[in-house]
């Protein structure tokens, strides 16, 4: 590994285990003064357990770990903050109950005296309008009131707020997987000039085309180690992909399968969003995919919503003629059963199926948790472990496993791929063309431009109504940014 300059963290044969998986095999990774060091490698790989070792979260079963030339004994979160390591992790860690001024105090508790709710206040918007102009957030807002894109973004600037404690290392592990593509533009912006300003950062993500615009080096990690260490300009995405053990390019372009023909199938969703003044609609049909664009946070998630209880018996704008699962983007509120194991999670939407007289047959759960477990490619040594043992890109592939293992013919994705690895996207693409083709039906709402791709027609929204309404021909990730800054005529 080259490193321009002065070192700021060096990590020497670091190892972790949890039971027998063994999460980290002797990692050695250094981090310059000054550097944006990329970090990239599939679900489970060791990258978010290295992180958490670097924040004093996790100790590592053996090692040495030096920061700015001292080596760190009794190393803690307390003293991770005193030395200036700040961390975004990929599970947000905002206190839902609290406001946006009352999350930022949580972290700085030198904030006192009778103005310290105005001080807070101040000081987290202040770093929200440098970081992301725009982004409409007010300080005495409630966190759990906040749609998950803007849950980030509080996440993000009260990351590089500064008190009495300096910022010397930003950790951003996912930071872009809630935002839009406006908003993750602004993020990257800002994290190069802060970069610039002297502060080092580790970027993780799965959206390889970030790692590539931003990192000065880039590790790539597998199974626990660290198989590559090159500066940024060696890479391309294909170099990337082949390095974690990735999959063909040619896979990553496949399509499976033409458009079909609108209106020659059966309706399955007819919608109308509650802030439409046209008469713009959302209509889906038996076997397509079809694609809810536009900024964060303007009547996508809503409108999906609407939808599935509109299924379960609901009133309003809304025409189901199937039957309906969900995969939710945000898995710890909306997803997951967290004391619940995973082979539970994932029969939880198939009970009829999977009843045996009176009672839940263990050996269908078991059967139907381990197909999937195959198919998709969980992580896991024993499907009856509990939930939270995955990694967040593994609780994922389970709430995919749950809607596709059901018996439900429309399937709504609410931005589905946060914390997905890109070979586990691949093989999820194809799972969706795979079963469209069945006569499934998909509502997938997203912030990736690029899978919209895989979309056979797109809405765009803005302020909880349609403003465009495109086919797969006249898609383009141009005409979707200037269809989300339009009104809706």
């Amino acid at each position: 590994m080259i490193v321009a300059g002065p070192k700021l963290v060096e990590l020497d044969g670091v190892e972790k285990h949890f039971g027998a998986v063994r999460a980290l095999d002797g990692v050695n990774l250094i981090v310059g003064q000054g550097e944006c060091l990329g970090l990239v490698g599939h679900n489970g790989a060791g990258k978010s357990t290295l992180m958490h070792i670097l924040t004093g979260t996790a100790s590592p079963d053996r090692g040495r770990m030096t920061f700015a030339g001292e080596e760190q004994a009794g190393y803690s979160p307390g003293q991770a903050k005193r030395l200036g390591v700040r961390c975004v992790f990929q599970e947000l860690s905002l206190c839902p109950n609290l406001t946006v001024a009352e999350n930022a105090r949580v972290f700085h508790p030198g904030l006192t005296g009778l103005n310290w709710r105005r001080t807070a206040g101040a000081l987290i918007i202040d770093k929200l309008d440098a970081i992301f102009p725009g982004h409409g957030i007010g300080a005495s807002d409630l966190v759990q009131d906040l749609a998950i894109g803007r849950r980030q973004m509080v996440e993000v600037a009260r990351a590089f707020t500064v008190t009495d404690e300096p910022v010397r290392l930003i950790i951003l592990d996912e930071p872009t997987s809630s935002l839009d593509a406006h908003s993750a533009r602004q993020l990257l912006d800002f994290t190069r000039r802060a970069v610039a300003g002297g502060v080092s950062c580790i970027f993780i993500s799965h959206l390889l085309g970030e790692v590539l615009d931003i990192c000065d080096r880039i590790v790539v990690m597998r199974d626990g180690r660290t198989v590559a260490d090159a500066e940024a300009r060696t890479f391309d995405r294909d170099k990337l992909v082949a390095a974690m053990g990735g999959v063909d390019a040619q896979v990553r372009e496949a399509r499976a399968g033409t458009t079909p023909v609108r209106g020659h199938s059966p309706l399955r969703v007819r919608a109308r969003p509650r802030r439409q003044t046209s008469t713009a609609e959302l209509v889906a049909h038996e076997g397509e995919v079809i694609g809810l664009a536009g900024l964060a946070g303007h009547g996508q998630t809503d409108l999906l919503l609407a939808i599935y209880a509109a299924a379960l018996g609901g009133r309003g704008n809304v025409e189901v003629t199937a039957t309906v699962a969900l995969v939710a983007g945000d898995r710890q509120a909306d997803g997951i059963f967290p004391l619940w194991s995973i082979a539970e999670n994932i029969g939880v939407r198939s009970l009829a199926r999977l009843r045996g007289r009176l009672l839940i047959s263990r050996r269908r759960e078991d059967a139907l948790a381990n197909f999937w477990r195959g198919k998709i490619g969980i992580r896991t040594p024993d499907v009856h472990d509990n939930i939270l043992s995955l990694s967040g890109g593994n609780q994922q592939k389970v709430l995919f496993a749950r809607a596709l293992g059901s018996d439900a013919r429309i399937v709504l994705m609410d931005d589905p791929m946060r914390g997905v690895d890109v070979g586990t996207k691949l093989e999820v693409y194809g799972l969706i063309r795979e079963e469209a083709a069945s006569g499934r039906t998909f509502l997938w709402y997203t912030t990736e431009a690029d899978e919209l791709k895989h979309c056979d027609h797109v809405y765009v929204f803005r302020n909880g109504a349609i403003v465009a309404d495109l086919t797969r021909g006249e898609l383009t990730e141009e005409r979707v940014i200037q269809s989300s800054f339009e009104e809706a005529s």
